[in-house]
């Protein structure tokens, strides 16, 4: 299996923080979980320290100010490389990415693909309590990065992954250029730049039921736009 660690970004989730951490642990006992928060005014921070006093296999790292989920996860996966850690799996704190799928993944994971997507749009996945709106955006949105970039993947915007740490060295290898929502587009293409071996595992993805929702007309746009200057740059993305 190898040393498996999760990174969840977190900025003002002190609603969901302590029981995401017990349910991640309830189904990955034998993996390690880093906090990436943003400096969340909400005390979220304050609530990981004091779970850290009596579980080791919490790790905190928080960040001064708030940058976007992209600048965030970068972090954690640089850390988490650093210290050895040989698969990494990213998702957020708010329950919509289900702790239940975390097993299958790394055992996916384990039979060789670099990368494990939870993915919405494979047979067996989707969305649920989502209005019409978000979901012809979400789910056009994936079809129209894939489409122009040609990743070959359903689910491009997708958050809940499981990486093979060495592919995922390389894929952060270079700055990246989009943040926000474009991130996961961006991370899909560096993914197949690389030749990542790609597996969607199908999965329901609720609406959060605590906090608010970190979706913006502007990293909307970011992506609706972003993708275009992935495409021109392609393989050069990688150079230093």
């Amino acid at each position: 299996m190898g040393k498996v660690a999760v990174c969840i970004p977190t900025y003002n989730e002190k609603e969901n923080i302590a029981a995401i951490i017990k349910a991640v642990h309830g189904e990955l006992p034998e993996a390690d979980i880093l906090i990436v928060d943003d400096n969340s005014p909400d005390g979220t921070a304050e609530i990981v320290r004091n779970l850290m006093k009596e579980n080791s296999f919490v790790l905190l790292k928080v960040r001064q100010s708030k940058e976007g989920l992209g600048a965030a996860y970068l972090d954690g996966f640089s850390t988490l490389i650093e210290k050895g850690y040989e698969k990494i799996i990213q998702m957020d704190a708010d329950f919509s990415h289900k702790p239940e799928y975390l097993p299958e993944m790394v055992k996916k994971s384990d039979e060789g693909y670099t990368v494990v997507v939870g993915s919405r749009y494979v047979k067996g996945g989707g969305t649920a309590n989502w209005g019409l709106g978000r979901r012809i955006i979400s789910r056009g949105g994936s079809f129209y990065a894939s489409t122009i970039l040609g990743l070959g993947v359903n689910d491009v915007t997708a958050g809940f992954k499981c990486w093979n740490a060495k592919l995922l060295e390389k894929v952060i290898s270079t700055p990246l250029v989009l943040s926000g929502f474009g991130f996961q587009i961006e991370m899909a293409f560096r993914t197949k730049v690389c030749d990542g071996k790609v597996f969607e595992l199908p999965i329901v993805f609720p609406d959060r039921t605590e906090g608010t929702s970190k979706m913006s007309g502007k990293i909307f746009k970011e992506a609706l736009f972003g993708v275009w200057k992935l495409r021109f740059m392609g393989r050069k993305i990688l150079e230093k």
